[in-house]
């Protein structure tokens, strides 16, 4: 388990992941030497990454993609999933039967995803498949699990928040470029990436690269992650529900749900269940505790699916990240 001074260099980085060592050090009343060894160890025993990610929600689509297929089919199907780069927060589900990920469709990409007419159908392995745009996100992305964030104090926190820059005024985003994409692919992999990395990728100078990250930022084009193991934060037990709710109660719920601090996402979809969410509990005890006593409790929900998670193959970020420098 993680101690108070590892869970506050990661709240931390949550609020700005790139963040100097000393900045952070300052605010937390310690050394930057201390702060640097805290996160190499992490990076290197508890999966600790600092992703930067495009926010999808702004453009184009996401879908939720559920298979059912043989248990010895399940993890190399899964793992191919994985190394798309349009998809996201791949699982294997209900002891390695079912396999759940997020796949991302940009605008100019015309009808629904390539994956899902071209790839999946081709596998004999698969028993069933289910697949439905997501249409509102409640909890997730930007907005992290509350284990993550309660390590510091308002003051700390507004300490560490980036100056808001309003040099650009109300100006629309500028469309992304070859060279944005290069930078959110370097950003991907790891978001602490040093401007020299960075103006490698994209063929700018390094006062460009921190010019155009920090406008991208600005207008909420891109946010920055925290990727670790959620065990090690007290989530042991991870479960996906799906649930049907009455439509005109949908946002009261999915309201109060994403006020729980057990859920790390809540999402309304389309499709026959119209709330997802994904659960984080201590264990199978203290989920079926949640299931009952707070979720059972509020009105409007009709059904509910629930399916325990056995293993998370890819989260937000891209696989294999590069190794890079901590900065």
């Amino acid at each position: 388990m993680l101690d108070q001074l590892d869970r506050a260099v990661i709240h931390a980085l949550h609020i700005d992941g790139r963040a100097p060592f000393s900045r952070i050090a300052e605010v937390l009343g310690i050394s930057t030497q201390t702060v640097a060894r805290r996160y190499r160890r992490m990076r290197q025993k508890a999966g600790l990454r600092v992703v930067g990610l495009l926010d999808r929600y702004r453009g184009g689509e996401t879908w939720t993609v559920r298979l059912t297929c043989a248990p010895s089919a399940a993890q190399s199907l899964a793992h191919s999933l994985a190394r798309r780069p349009d998809t996201s927060w791949v699982e294997l589900a209900s002891g390695g039967t079912e396999i759940f990920a997020l796949v991302h469709v940009p605008d100019d990409a015309p009808g629904p995803p390539p994956l899902l007419l071209q790839d999946i159908p081709r596998r004999t392995a698969i028993t069933a498949l289910s697949a439905h745009c997501l249409l509102h996100t409640y909890l997730g992305g930007p907005t992290a699990w509350r284990g993550l964030t309660q390590a510091l104090d308002e003051e700390q926190q507004a300490r560490l928040r980036p100056p808001r820059d309003t040099s650009g005024g109300d100006a629309a985003p500028r469309p992304l470029t070859d060279a944005d994409r290069a930078l959110l692919d370097v950003l991907g992999r790891d978001g602490r990436a040093g401007y020299a990395d960075l103006a490698a990728a994209t063929g700018w100078s390094q006062a460009t690269v921190a010019r155009r990250l920090a406008a991208l930022r600005a207008d909420g084009t891109v946010f920055f992650d925290v990727e670790i193991d959620s065990a090690l934060l007290g989530g042991t037990t991870h479960a996906l529900l799906w649930m049907a709710v009455a439509p005109a109660h949908l946002d009261r719920v999915a309201t109060a749900i994403a006020g729980h601090h057990e859920m790390a996402v809540v999402a309304a979809t389309t499709g026959p269940t119209n709330l997802l969410a994904q659960a984080l509990c201590a264990g199978p005890a203290d989920l079926h505790r949640y299931l009952t006593r707070r979720l059972g409790v509020l009105d409007g929900i009709q059904t509910l699916e629930t399916a325990p998670v056995l293993r998370t193959l890819k989260r937000a970020g891209a696989v294999d990240p590069l190794p890079r420098r901590p900065q």
